[in-house]
């Protein structure tokens, strides 16, 4: 069964629409045991829920989204979980990782314009407790997400030949 987690999960990361029917071809299982598989992916946790990928150039969406490089003192017997933690509870905060390298957390966060996104970053996040710095890049356009292309790839114009 294991194998066949590990499959239904593969296809559902690249698809999270595929069809039960679909999947049960590919993989070569009964439909029953991809259904089953896919509720023990729910129930366990691994899938944690289902996402579509969206082109913000078609929506006409002016949010504004930003990258932030947050510097932390770790606290003792915890590490980077609980400023972790209290930083991810805040509405603006889309996505919280913790990195290696020269800062340690590093944020996806959304407003709806850029003074809303720096009033966060001023008023909220700065002034936590064990946060030592911030550095805000501000994404300017999606080329690629999720291995998504966003973008139309223009095919090249071919230079007439002449003699």
């Amino acid at each position: 069964m294991k194998k066949l987690l590990k499959k239904v999960l593969t296809i559902l990361q690249k698809d999270g629409r595929a069809e039960v029917t679909d999947i049960s071809k590919r993989v070569n299982a009964d439909a029953k045991d991809v259904r089953q598989a896919m509720a023990e992916l729910q129930k366990t946790g691994v899938i944690m829920g289902y996402q579509a990928i969206v082109n913000p150039d078609k929506t006409g969406d002016d949010s504004v989204l930003s990258l932030i490089e947050v510097c932390v003192t770790p606290q003792r017997d915890i590490g980077f979980d609980a400023i972790a933690r209290r930083i991810y509870k805040f509405p603006e905060v889309k996505t919280c990782y913790l990195v290696s390298g020269a800062y340690d957390l590093l944020l996806v966060v959304e407003g709806d314009s850029l003074r809303q996104v720096a009033t966060f970053v001023a008023e909220k996040l700065a002034t936590l407790d064990h946060v030592q710095s911030t550095r805000t890049h501000f994404l300017l356009r999606k080329y690629k997400e999720h291995g998504v292309a966003l973008q139309a790839e223009e095919e090249p114009e071919r230079l007439a030949i002449t003699p």
